[in-house]
Protein backbone atom coordinates (compact mmCIF):
# COMPACT_ATOMS: atom_id res chain seq x y z
CA UNK A 1 0.00 0.00 0.00
CA UNK A 2 1.65 3.20 -0.87
CA UNK A 3 2.09 5.98 1.89
CA UNK A 4 1.76 9.54 1.79
CA UNK A 5 3.18 11.30 -1.43
CA UNK A 6 6.73 12.24 -1.13
CA UNK A 7 6.59 14.29 -3.91
CA UNK A 8 8.27 17.60 -3.90
CA UNK A 9 7.93 20.69 -6.26
CA UNK A 10 10.09 20.24 -9.02
CA UNK A 11 13.29 22.26 -8.64
CA UNK A 12 13.75 24.37 -12.22
CA UNK A 13 16.69 24.39 -14.83
CA UNK A 14 18.38 22.03 -12.23
CA UNK A 15 18.48 23.78 -9.36
CA UNK A 16 19.26 22.78 -5.72
CA UNK A 17 16.06 23.93 -4.01
CA UNK A 18 12.73 24.23 -5.75
CA UNK A 19 10.88 26.86 -6.52
CA UNK A 20 8.54 28.30 -4.38
CA UNK A 21 4.66 28.11 -5.16
CA UNK A 22 2.97 31.42 -4.24
CA UNK A 23 -0.10 29.61 -4.03
CA UNK A 24 -1.63 26.41 -3.76
CA UNK A 25 -5.20 26.53 -4.93
CA UNK A 26 -7.55 29.28 -5.19
CA UNK A 27 -9.38 31.26 -1.60
CA UNK A 28 -6.54 29.03 0.34
CA UNK A 29 -5.61 31.00 3.03
CA UNK A 30 -1.63 31.70 3.83
CA UNK A 31 -1.95 29.72 7.00
CA UNK A 32 -3.44 26.44 5.06
CA UNK A 33 -0.89 27.28 2.50
CA UNK A 34 2.22 27.03 5.07
CA UNK A 35 1.11 23.95 7.13
CA UNK A 36 0.97 22.18 3.30
CA UNK A 37 4.87 23.81 2.50
CA UNK A 38 5.86 23.04 6.21
CA UNK A 39 4.41 19.12 5.76
CA UNK A 40 6.35 18.75 2.29
CA UNK A 41 9.55 20.40 4.14
CA UNK A 42 9.52 17.55 6.62
CA UNK A 43 8.74 14.82 4.22
CA UNK A 44 11.89 15.44 2.30
CA UNK A 45 13.91 15.53 5.80
CA UNK A 46 12.52 12.26 6.55
CA UNK A 47 13.61 11.12 2.99
CA UNK A 48 16.85 12.52 3.01
CA UNK A 49 17.46 11.30 6.41
CA UNK A 50 16.70 7.56 5.44
CA UNK A 51 19.12 8.58 2.36
CA UNK A 52 21.84 9.50 4.79
CA UNK A 53 21.27 6.85 6.72
CA UNK A 54 20.49 8.64 9.55
CA UNK A 55 18.90 7.24 12.86
CA UNK A 56 15.25 7.67 13.53
CA UNK A 57 16.28 9.96 16.41
CA UNK A 58 18.49 12.69 14.64
CA UNK A 59 15.74 12.52 11.79
CA UNK A 60 12.60 13.41 14.21
CA UNK A 61 15.34 16.05 16.17
CA UNK A 62 15.71 17.55 12.87
CA UNK A 63 12.01 18.10 12.26
CA UNK A 64 11.20 19.44 15.82
CA UNK A 65 14.21 21.89 15.49
CA UNK A 66 12.62 22.89 12.02
CA UNK A 67 9.03 23.43 13.61
CA UNK A 68 10.65 25.37 16.29
CA UNK A 69 12.57 28.03 14.20
CA UNK A 70 9.36 28.89 11.82
CA UNK A 71 7.44 29.33 15.19
CA UNK A 72 9.45 32.32 15.77
CA UNK A 73 10.06 34.09 11.94
CA UNK A 74 8.18 34.39 9.28
CA UNK A 75 8.33 31.54 6.57
CA UNK A 76 8.80 33.80 3.66
CA UNK A 77 12.19 35.46 5.39
CA UNK A 78 13.89 32.24 4.67
CA UNK A 79 14.43 29.61 2.43
CA UNK A 80 12.03 26.53 4.12
CA UNK A 81 14.47 24.04 2.70
CA UNK A 82 17.64 24.92 2.87
CA UNK A 83 16.44 25.73 6.49
CA UNK A 84 15.53 21.57 6.70
CA UNK A 85 19.09 20.87 5.32
CA UNK A 86 20.23 22.97 7.65
CA UNK A 87 18.26 21.33 10.62
CA UNK A 88 19.52 17.95 9.34
CA UNK A 89 23.31 18.76 9.86
CA UNK A 90 22.71 20.33 13.15
CA UNK A 91 20.66 17.13 14.53
CA UNK A 92 23.24 14.94 13.40
CA UNK A 93 25.62 17.14 15.97
CA UNK A 94 22.79 17.22 18.71
CA UNK A 95 22.07 13.34 18.51
CA UNK A 96 25.94 12.60 17.76
CA UNK A 97 25.54 11.21 14.25
CA UNK A 98 27.57 13.46 12.44
CA UNK A 99 26.65 14.26 8.61
CA UNK A 100 29.16 15.85 6.36
CA UNK A 101 28.04 19.09 4.76
CA UNK A 102 28.78 17.73 1.05
CA UNK A 103 26.62 14.86 1.62
CA UNK A 104 23.15 16.78 2.92
CA UNK A 105 23.59 18.82 -0.18
CA UNK A 106 24.24 15.90 -2.83
CA UNK A 107 21.20 14.06 -1.28
CA UNK A 108 19.15 17.26 -1.38
CA UNK A 109 20.47 17.77 -4.84
CA UNK A 110 19.38 14.41 -6.17
CA UNK A 111 15.74 14.55 -3.94
CA UNK A 112 15.11 17.72 -6.05
CA UNK A 113 16.86 16.44 -9.44
CA UNK A 114 16.34 12.41 -9.70
CA UNK A 115 19.18 11.20 -11.71
CA UNK A 116 21.28 13.73 -11.67
CA UNK A 117 25.65 13.25 -11.12
CA UNK A 118 26.31 14.74 -7.88
CA UNK A 119 27.54 18.80 -7.71
CA UNK A 120 30.91 19.37 -8.76
CA UNK A 121 32.45 21.51 -6.60
CA UNK A 122 32.00 25.13 -8.49
CA UNK A 123 30.28 27.91 -6.71
CA UNK A 124 27.50 26.66 -6.94
CA UNK A 125 28.24 24.01 -4.37
CA UNK A 126 30.45 26.20 -1.92
CA UNK A 127 28.18 29.25 -1.67
CA UNK A 128 25.32 26.19 -0.74
CA UNK A 129 27.94 24.97 1.89
CA UNK A 130 28.39 28.02 3.47
CA UNK A 131 25.35 28.92 3.89
CA UNK A 132 24.15 26.11 5.66
CA UNK A 133 27.26 26.85 8.00
CA UNK A 134 26.21 30.18 8.34
CA UNK A 135 22.19 29.18 9.22
CA UNK A 136 23.58 26.85 11.81
CA UNK A 137 25.79 29.26 13.50
CA UNK A 138 22.55 31.72 13.15
CA UNK A 139 20.50 29.39 15.11
CA UNK A 140 23.23 28.88 18.07
CA UNK A 141 23.48 32.43 18.46
CA UNK A 142 20.17 33.28 18.26
CA UNK A 143 19.42 31.40 21.49
CA UNK A 144 22.10 33.25 23.51
CA UNK A 145 20.54 36.96 22.61
CA UNK A 146 17.82 38.56 24.28
CA UNK A 147 14.80 38.12 21.91
CA UNK A 148 13.94 41.61 21.78
CA UNK A 149 17.59 42.71 21.02
CA UNK A 150 17.48 39.98 18.28
CA UNK A 151 13.97 41.29 16.74
CA UNK A 152 15.15 44.64 16.87
CA UNK A 153 18.42 44.27 14.88
CA UNK A 154 18.76 42.74 11.08
CA UNK A 155 21.68 40.41 11.91
CA UNK A 156 20.18 37.45 10.46
CA UNK A 157 19.79 39.90 7.10
CA UNK A 158 22.97 41.83 7.44
CA UNK A 159 25.11 38.59 8.22
CA UNK A 160 23.46 36.90 4.95
CA UNK A 161 24.10 40.22 3.16
CA UNK A 162 28.35 40.09 3.92
CA UNK A 163 28.02 36.43 3.41
CA UNK A 164 27.03 37.09 -0.15
CA UNK A 165 29.39 40.23 -0.67
CA UNK A 166 32.89 37.45 0.20
CA UNK A 167 32.30 36.32 -2.92
CA UNK A 168 33.14 39.39 -5.15
CA UNK A 169 36.69 38.35 -4.55
CA UNK A 170 39.02 35.83 -4.06
CA UNK A 171 38.66 35.97 -0.07
CA UNK A 172 35.85 33.33 -0.50
CA UNK A 173 38.98 30.57 -1.28
CA UNK A 174 41.57 31.76 0.80
CA UNK A 175 39.56 31.75 3.85
CA UNK A 176 37.36 28.29 4.95
CA UNK A 177 33.64 28.47 4.83
CA UNK A 178 33.61 27.79 8.94
CA UNK A 179 35.60 31.19 9.40
CA UNK A 180 34.18 33.01 6.85
CA UNK A 181 30.30 32.07 8.75
CA UNK A 182 31.88 33.02 11.71
CA UNK A 183 33.90 36.58 10.81
CA UNK A 184 30.20 37.45 8.76
CA UNK A 185 28.36 36.80 11.88
CA UNK A 186 30.69 38.69 14.56
CA UNK A 187 30.78 41.45 11.95
CA UNK A 188 26.92 41.81 11.75
CA UNK A 189 26.86 41.39 15.86
CA UNK A 190 29.42 44.36 16.43
CA UNK A 191 27.60 46.70 14.18
CA UNK A 192 24.45 46.60 15.77
CA UNK A 193 25.98 46.23 19.71
CA UNK A 194 24.57 43.22 20.25
CA UNK A 195 25.98 41.47 22.92
CA UNK A 196 26.29 37.65 23.91
CA UNK A 197 26.45 36.40 27.66
CA UNK A 198 30.21 36.06 28.60
CA UNK A 199 31.43 32.45 29.28
CA UNK A 200 35.05 31.07 29.44
CA UNK A 201 34.98 31.33 26.05
CA UNK A 202 34.19 33.41 23.72
CA UNK A 203 31.39 32.45 21.40
CA UNK A 204 32.86 32.32 18.66
CA UNK A 205 35.54 29.68 19.72
CA UNK A 206 32.24 27.71 21.14
CA UNK A 207 30.88 27.54 17.91
CA UNK A 208 33.92 26.69 15.79
CA UNK A 209 37.30 25.49 17.80
CA UNK A 210 40.08 26.50 15.69
CA UNK A 211 38.63 29.66 15.12
CA UNK A 212 41.06 32.67 16.31
CA UNK A 213 40.54 36.11 16.33
CA UNK A 214 43.03 36.81 14.14
CA UNK A 215 41.35 34.96 11.57
CA UNK A 216 37.99 36.87 11.90
CA UNK A 217 40.26 39.78 11.90
CA UNK A 218 41.69 38.32 8.54
CA UNK A 219 38.34 37.67 7.07
CA UNK A 220 36.23 40.98 8.16
CA UNK A 221 39.85 43.03 6.46
CA UNK A 222 39.66 41.38 3.01
CA UNK A 223 35.78 42.30 3.11
CA UNK A 224 36.43 45.61 3.82
CA UNK A 225 39.12 45.41 1.32
CA UNK A 226 35.74 44.36 -1.24
CA UNK A 227 33.78 47.36 0.05
CA UNK A 228 36.80 50.01 -0.82
CA UNK A 229 37.43 48.39 -4.18
CA UNK A 230 33.79 48.89 -5.12
CA UNK A 231 33.73 52.09 -4.10
CA UNK A 232 36.57 52.87 -6.17
CA UNK A 233 34.76 50.87 -9.41
CA UNK A 234 31.91 53.32 -9.15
Amino acid sequence: MEGMSSRAPAAKDGALLPARRDSCGDGESDSARDIKTHFRVCRFIMDTGVKLGMRSVPVATACVLYHRFFEHVNMHAYEPYLVAMSCVYLAGKVEEQHMRTRDIINVSHRYFNSGSAPLECDKEFWDLRDSVYLLHYLFSVKSLVNRHAWSRTPVAETSWALLRDCYHGAMCIRHIPQHIAIATLYLALNSYGVELPVGEKEWWQVLCEDVTQADIDAVISDLLQLYDMEAKCI
